[in-house]
């Protein structure tokens, strides 16, 4: 799964602690997200849509070889 989770905390000015914070999770969870190293649970990615506002697809999206 790609994710433009990096960009879009820039431009709210979030810091990956303050998200970790706010989603009560790790630092090292939302480093692993941006990575792509760890897919977000649903409850997870809907909490971070929630904070921005955004669609979860918005933020989510399959890579070419995931698509069905």
């Amino acid at each position: 799964m790609k994710n433009n989770l990096p960009e879009i905390r820039s431009e709210f000015g979030y810091s990956q602690e303050k998200l970790a914070k706010e989603l009560n999770v790790s630092r090292q969870t939302i480093i692993s997200i941006e990575k792509g190293k760890y897919n977000p649970s649903l409850p997870l990615a809907l909490k971070i849509a929630k904070i921005f506002n955004m669609k979860v697809e918005d933020i989510f999206t399959l890579n070419e070889k995931e698509e069905l």
